[in-house]
Parts: C-alpha cells; structure tokens; sequence
C-alpha cells in the first residue's frame, strides 16, 4: 500500500497566472502540509466518473483552478466539446488556486480524483510517480503539432503525465512611461548584460520621484533563480531529482540582489514584503512605481491593462551580452492531466485531445492559459486575440531560436522550494543573515524538502 503526501506548500499562485510572477503575488496560505492518505491500492472500487446508464451518456468530471473569466472561457470550450460529442458530458468543478491542492489530495487519498485534472508543474512529477496520474501516451492524442519542449515537458519514466494547455517564458516587463518620464533609454535586451540592467535601474531610481525604482527585486520566485543557475552553468534540479547547484551559487545570486539594493536600483527591504502581498493591480510595476519586474510572459496582458501603460517583454541580461545566452526556456503553464482511476480513459483522452489541438477550443480557451503550445491553432486564433496577448506571441516566437535546454522537471516536494527561496531572500535583505550563511541554510532546506 502506498501513501501519498499533499504537495509540501501551496502558498503562490502558479506561473501560469503570475511572474516570477502569479507565484509572486499571492501570499502563503499554508494549506498544505504534509499529510498522508492511501491512494495505490488499484483496486476496481473508488475514483473517477460519476456511475452511469449502459445506454446513457459519459460524464467526466473536470477540474481546475482559476478565476471567473478562467472559469467563463473553460465553460464555453466544454459546451463547444459537447457539441460534437453529445454522448459525453463534462461536469466542472473549479475553484480558487489556494484551495485546489488540498481538494485534490483528500480526492485522490479517497479514489474519488476528477477524471480531467488541470495539473502544475510543481506537482506533476508528485502525482506520476505515486500512480495518481494517466499515460495519455497509451490514448490517441495527437501531439504532433505541439512544440517539443512543451511536450516533454509533461514527460517522465511514468509516461505522458501531462499535455501542456499553454506555454510561457521567464521574462522582465518593462514600462517605457517610467523610462521616458526619467528620462532613461530604454535597454537593448539583446545585448544587455547583467551590469547594463543595474546601471539601468540605478539610473532610473536617481532621475525618479522618491518611491519610484529602476526595477522590482528578485528572489521571490524559482523562475528568476533558474535563469540565473543556467547562465552558470548549473540548474535548479538534476534529471535524477536532486538540487543542480550548491550553496555558493545561491549565494552568489543573492548577493547581487544586495548590490541592487544597496544602489537602490531596487526597493528597500520592507517595500519588498509590501510588495509580496499586493495583488497584481497594485504590483509597482502595474502603478507604475518600478520601470521594470520579473513576470512571467502570460501575464503581460494583465500588467498592461492594470498599468494603463503599454508595455514591453524583455529578455532576461546575460553575462556575454548576448541573447543567445540567455538561457530561457518554454514553460508549460500548467498540464491537462487524468487520473489513471478514470473509469473512462478513451472519453477522457478524447477530452483532452480536443483541448490541445482543436481550433474551436483555443477560439474558446484564447491566451487565458499562456501561448497556446499547438502551432496551428496559435496561428489560427491569432486574429482573435488583444493587442496584448498578440505580444506574447510574438516575443514567445522571437525567442524560440535562443532557447536553452528543457529543465529537468521540478521533483517531489519541490513545491516547498518557492517558500523557502522567499523566506532566505528576506532574511538576506534585512541583513539577518550574510549571504553565505543563507545559501548553506536555504540549500540544507531545499534538498531535505525533495528528498524527505
């Protein structure tokens, strides 16, 4: 018999709605912990549909997180589905990020798990590896249109785990009305290097009304840490589901981050805790208090609109100076999964098929989920998407010859990491701990958290 744990944190909101992102904006809410519950015991009782008639419809139940204009467009990619299959209905079942993880855990602890799980990547490899979870390598989905990375990025030894609803990128989003109004040119991100970007912000901070600064701090989120361990060389993860880096890297990265602050290219400690619990409306790159911020690329739409600015998608500096060295990679936003206790696995793939790869779901599902990772259907909804999102597609396009190498996928209990990370940079902007003892204190925590 095999336990399962609940993820180890589910404090942010995951990238697909945040920067370094949605995972920033939300604070912790401390409703997972660790707790246990029998899920393996494959037995033909529990989990999955609803019973059903022999001769009546297929109902899958359908689970996501997000808000109502998530749960809005989800509901019309439904109806659309059932359109063309009137024999399988699609019950939904959604609700807020910060309750999502803790409902999954005690429904698959039950054998009650929905059939179609909208699943993060923080906690894919957690699910796969405990059985939770179905091959959709086994069904007929076709994944032939579908960007490489993305796809492999819901593959593990326990198969295709996941199919990617949308891709995004690591970026830095930059409001060109704080440049211009201090006077400061707009940075090349093709040639900029990590120098560039703190003489930059330095600059701006100096030529700004008090409050404002050059650029948001770093280090409250795993995004911007791996962009930089890649540029380095190392990596968040191994393949083999250990730490890809020691504590001197860690250290390192913070103690660039003091070197901002201390040159206020950023802002103070304390407005960097203000910072963290602000919804993204009132992030300082949204009231235009930072001219740059760490985000994920899908959430340049709703920056721009809250910032009534328009705004523009930066690569991340390098140290060369070269944008081929940026070291970026396509991030799956979040997976369509399935639990492998579906008592309808064809209906279910078909379900999930029809999600990635029909132009009647991506007319429906449009952005919402980050770039749409099915070629042919991005290029088909193109024309119905904002001004905005068309951006986003543009930049995740521009960037597809630049791209790193996939990383390796977060392993069990990575979802403690981001709490971890934030709780160091913290004690290290407050000058509780050097950076040093912080990168051998955060690096003892992390790799106890996956490997625990």
């Amino acid at each position: 018999m095999q336990l399962f744990p609940r993820p180890a944190s589910a404090a942010r909101q995951p990238a697909e709605s945040r920067s370094p992102g949605a995972a920033r904006r939300i604070r912790k809410t401390g409703i997972v912990a660790a707790a246990a519950a029998v899920v393996m015991a494959l037995s033909a009782c529990g989990g999955g549909s609803s019973p059903q008639n022999a001769d009546g419809p297929v109902e899958l139940r359908f689970s996501w997180w997000g808000g109502d204009k998530r749960a809005q467009l989800t509901q019309e990619a439904i109806k659309q589905f059932e359109a063309e299959n009137p024999n399988i209905k699609i019950k939904p079942e959604f609700g807020d990020w910060s309750g999502y993880w803790d409902k999954l855990a005690t429904q698959v602890a039950a054998n009650d798990a929905p059939d179609i799980i909208q699943m993060d990547e923080k906690y894919i490899t957690e699910y796969s590896s405990r059985g939770a979870l179905l091959d959709l390598s086994k069904y007929e989905i076709d994944t032939s249109k579908l960007d490489e990375a993305a796809l492999n990025a819901g593959k593990s030894e326990d198969g295709l785990t996941g199919i990617a609803a949308g891709i995004n990128a690591a970026t830095i989003l930059a409001n060109p009305a704080v440049f211009e109004a201090a006077g400061v040119a707009m940075p090349d991100d093709s040639t900029w290097t990590w120098e560039d970007f703190e003489k930059t912000a330095s600059e701006v901070t100096a030529k700004s009304p008090k409050g404002t600064y050059g650029a948001a701090a770093y280090g409250t989120d795993e995004a911007s840490l791996g962009v930089w361990l890649r540029q380095n060389g190392k990596s968040l993860y191994t393949s083999d589901g250990k730490l890809g880096f020691e504590p001197s890297d860690i250290s390192e990265w913070w103690a660039f981050l003091k070197q901002l602050s201390e040159n206020k290219a950023v802002p103070t400690a304390s407005e960097v805790v203000e910072a963290e619990a602000a919804p993204l409306d009132q992030s300082g790159l949204a009231t235009g208090k930072n001219a740059m911020a760490f985000w994920w690329s899908n959430q340049a739409p709703a920056l721009e609109k809250a910032s009534g600015s328009d705004l523009k998608i930066l690569r991340f500096p390098t140290k060369t100076g070269s944008s081929a060295d940026a070291e970026l990679w396509y991030k799956a936003s979040q997976f369509w999964s399935a639990s492998s206790r579906t008592k309808h696995p064809e209906e279910t793939a078909k379900f999930i098929d029809f999600l990635a790869n029909n132009v009647k779901a991506g007319e429906a599902l449009l952005a919402d989920r980050g770039v749409y990772p099915n070629s042919e259907v991005r290029a088909a909804i193109e024309s119905k998407l904002t001004p905005a999102d068309v951006k986003v597609v543009k930049f995740i396009d521009q960037i597809k010859d630049e791209l790193g190498e996939a990383p390796a996928p977060p392993p069990k209990g990575a979802g403690a990491i981001q709490e971890i990370i934030k709780r160091y940079t913290s004690e290290v902007l407050f000058e509780r701990l050097s950076t040093d003892e912080a990168g051998k204190k955060a690096h003892d925590e992390m790799k106890s958290a996956i490997s625990s």
